[in-house]
């Protein structure tokens, strides 16, 4: 925190940052006065004031208690978010794979969306987030008998913040503990509602039970016409299993999409005819017959040159033996919607990782792999429509789902379909919900679980990243003041090495901090496919 000549202190979040306040203007020459009167504007807010005193001053022992509790979580935090940030900087040198700035995208990535109400709760979140934060200041400086001047809401240049101002002479009087327990506050306050989060996730089975359905398959509550999967499903559709397996929460759906993704390019030496046609698939086979080869091998001749018709498929012969050995025979053009029915070999069938002696085919059967050209992938999709008039007809609504397993092909609520593309473009084209409505009449509120479950995420995402930049020992944040007070404790350590260690540290950590953050955003670029 910093001191002016009003005897104010400031603390603000920037998000969640310790910003200069407008006042320090005074120090500087009238062109800098415009220039920070032109990209920084605030609100004052004195209403609040005596009523966070006064829950402060009242629960001033609880307060101290709860809030002792945040001191040390902060401390271990920053030490080890410090220490890590250092790892990683150090890794991305010299070491390659999953680093802190792999955990920030993924922490942020999956928060962040282009619709509507994807961007609604990123606003939402975030100002919650730093009203909560700045909240845990407050109250932990009541608690203290530190007086609030006023809690403000500001925009410096495109950015938006909040601030708690407090009476500087007041604050620096307190004991080093009781100043660490008003620094912690906010990371503290963000960590517990990360907590309530994930408990109210856990709940919302439980609290949504009176009105929906959960655990027997994903509903998909959106499904824009740019989705490449547009032509195969529907909003209230199902999807029940992707390549034999049974899936019910949407991130099973992107991590099995995004795993046979990663498979598919690592496995692009599969065949050693690769390079004069595309590359196979992806190690999943069907056991054609021998008479369906015979038949197609007649009626067309494959070559480097020459495709299939549009109405059919290439696929590969692959001998019993070829499947581990690589051995590659004739490529053949099939049916492709004849072929999904056939029964399945190969090892890149999830059901194969358990149990690859049902993968097997007959002595007159080949194991045939489809042939795709590199990046794309091939899935087989399992969905119901349990909300058709046809299957509302027949089957009613209440046995709509079950015997997933037996055979969709043979019901009129479901279907399976085979998809050959980008997966994880496709798999984050529409929108998916674990829950469904117990009565057809309520699906006009089938989106609700699905709002609530993503924001509750992304509240609990944000809320993390928040902390978690908050812990970092850099310029104008909570970490800063940390570091400063902790120093205090090393009686054998001058005021002036204190100082040199902290602006070191405030430095060192500040470009690191730069750094991760470049990398990240641009990671996340890349991966939204904004360039």
């Amino acid at each position: 925190m910093r001191c002016w000549t009003h005897n104010i202190c400031f603390h603000i979040s920037f998000p969640s940052i310790r910003y200069i306040s407008v006042y320090s203007c005074y120090f500087v020459s009238v062109e800098a006065m415009v220039m920070i009167f032109t990209w920084y504007c605030d609100c004052k807010i004195y209403s609040f004031n005596d009523i966070i005193f006064n829950i402060g001053r009242r629960y001033a022992g609880y307060m101290r208690a709860w809030f002792s509790a945040g001191v040390y979580f902060s401390v271990v935090a920053l030490i080890g978010i410090s220490v890590v940030l250092l790892w990683d900087s150090i890794g991305a040198i010299c070491f390659t794979g999953r680093s802190f700035s792999t955990w920030l995208q993924n922490l942020l990535a999956s928060s962040f969306g282009i619709s509507i109400i994807d961007i609604t709760a990123i606003i939402v979140s975030t100002v919650l987030s730093i009203a909560f934060h700045e909240f845990g200041h407050a109250v932990a400086a009541a608690s203290e008998g530190i007086q609030i001047e006023y809690i403000a809401v500001f925009v410096a240049a495109l950015f938006p913040g909040a601030l708690v101002a407090l009476n500087c002479d007041q604050l620096q009087n307190l004991p080093p503990f009781s100043m660490l327990r008003i620094y912690c506050a906010g990371i503290w306050h963000n960590v517990m509602l990360c907590a309530v989060c994930f408990i109210m996730t856990l709940l919302l089975p439980l609290l949504l039970n009176p009105l929906y359905v959960s655990g027997d398959g994903l509903m998909i509550t959106g499904v824009p016409e740019t989705s490449p999967l547009s032509e195969y499903l529907s909003a209230h559709d199902f999807i029940l299993s992707v390549d034999g397996l049974n899936i019910t929460r949407p991130d099973e759906w992107m991590e099995m999409l995004a795993q046979d993704n990663v498979e598919k390019v690592s496995s692009h030496d599969l065949l050693e005819s690769y390079e004069s046609y595309g590359t196979s698939g992806s190690r999943k086979g069907y056991c054609v017959p021998n008479s369906w080869i015979d038949a197609s091998k007649n009626l067309w001749q494959i070559n480097d040159k020459l495709s299939c018709p549009d109405d059919l498929m290439t696929f590969q012969q692959m001998s019993g033996k070829g499947i581990d050995k690589k051995e590659a025979e004739d490529k053949y053009c099939l049916i492709a919607k004849d072929v999904v029915k056939l029964k399945k070999c190969g090892n890149g069938w999830w059901e194969a990782k358990d149990d690859r002696s049902n993968f097997a085919c007959l002595e007159d059967e080949y194991c045939s792999m489809p042939v795709l050209g590199p990046g794309i992938s091939w899935i087989e999709i399992s969905y119901a429509r349990p909300y058709s008039l046809e299957c509302l007809r027949t089957e009613g609504n209440s046995s709509l789902l079950h015997g997933v397993n037996s055979n969709p092909g043979l019901s009129p609520c479901q279907g399976t379909f085979v998809y050959a593309g980008h997966l994880l473009s496709a798999a984050r084209s529409i929108k998916l919900s674990s829950y469904r409505p117990r009565w057809p009449h309520l699906l006009f509120i089938a989106d609700v679980p699905r709002i609530l479950e993503n924001g509750l995420g992304c509240l609990l995402r944000v809320s993390a990243a928040l902390a978690a930049v908050n812990c970092l020992p850099v310029y104008f944040l909570d970490g800063e003041a940390i570091l400063e007070t902790m120093l205090g404790y090393f009686a054998w350590v001058t005021r002036r090495k204190q100082c040199k260690i902290l602006k070191f540290c405030r430095f060192f950590w500040t470009i690191l901090s730069i750094i991760l953050f470049s990398r990240t955003l641009y990671s996340m670029t890349l991966y939204y496919d904004f360039i």
